[in-house]
């Protein structure tokens, strides 16, 4: 791969944009129709982002399991323009019975399976970055990475990352998968900063950290501003939104961080991946820090 630019950054061997796509939204509670869905995926593919993130969890009903990588490999089969440099990153490990809650199952006979049906949605021969979606207590960790390991080592996922991982996962997932974690997804915000130990490690350690709901879910996103002043105010010292703030600082605190903003409209996926050339001065980095 060539080197990474402004624009990229790399997971595991693999160069993306430093700004993905969350795809969740498009495919849960308030979901727009799919042709807003697809025209926004193809919006995100137009502005230069190859990291589209999903899951097979990504859904409303029991009926409709796996709605969002399906949709996505709709949308990059329709998509006029070259699609090979997309990296599609899934997760299994999470599921909704279609009650409106959200369940675990982190074994590892459900995550291969979850897995083989996850390759047949998205239309491919391997998945390119597959993630254990969140820990199950009723399953040993090391059990359920180790299947990870396993989809890794039998080739049918390119990369392997886990998810909603603590510090002591995040190692224990290293070291069980010989050195090769490409990724931790965590939540991360300007309302939720808990997740900073993780991110510094992954730093420390070279793996790709990927904030999710990065502006704080779908139905805060619009508020960010409202909500933390300090964003509020260097967004109107730029001439830029808040949404663009928060992600150039994400940008600036490791060269390992990739957000993936959720977006269900072309215009919010374009704002966001403009961030990557917003250029914050150390002194508006230390006080969105401190706010």
């Amino acid at each position: 791969m060539a080197n990474q630019t402004n624009k990229t950054r790399r997971i595991g061997d693999v160069e993306v944009s430093a700004i993905g796509l969350g795809g969740m939204p498009m495919s849960i509670e308030g979901r727009p129709d799919e042709a807003r869905s697809i025209a926004t995926i193809h919006a995100a593919l137009d502005a230069g982002i190859t990291l589209i993130d999903t899951a097979d969890a990504y859904h409303l009903t029991a009926t409709d399991l796996g709605h969002n990588e399906n949709l996505i490999a709709k949308a990059l089969a329709s998509y006029g323009g070259d699609t090979s440099g997309v990296l599609v990153a899934t997760k299994g490990g999470h599921l909704r019975p279609g009650d409106g809650s959200w369940t675990l199952n982190g074994t590892p006979e459900y995550l291969k399976k979850a897995a083989d049906e996850s390759l047949k949605r998205l239309g491919v021969d391997a998945i390119g970055l597959y993630q254990f979606h969140r820990p199950d207590p009723k399953t040993p960790y090391e059990d359920s990475v180790g299947a990870i390991r396993d989809l890794l080592d039998a080739g049918k996922i390119r990369l392997a990352g886990i998810s909603n991982a603590n510090p002591a996962q995040i190692k224990l997932a290293n070291e069980i998968l010989g050195g090769r974690l490409a990724s931790v997804q965590n939540q991360f915000s300007p309302a939720f900063r808990s997740s900073e130990p993780e991110l510094e490690l992954s730093d420390e350690l070279g793996i790709a950290f990927l904030p999710w709901s990065p502006l704080g879910g779908i139905t805060n996103a619009s508020d960010l501003g409202q909500n933390h002043p300090a964003f509020h105010e260097i967004a109107g010292e730029l001439g830029v939104s808040p949404q663009q703030v928060t992600l150039a600082w994400m940008l600036a605190k490791s060269p390992h961080v990739i957000p993936i903003p959720g977006s269900t409209r072309p215009e919010t996926i374009r704002d966001s991946y403009a961030a990557i050339d917003l250029q914050l001065t150390p002194a508006q980095i230390a006080k969105l820090d401190a706010a």
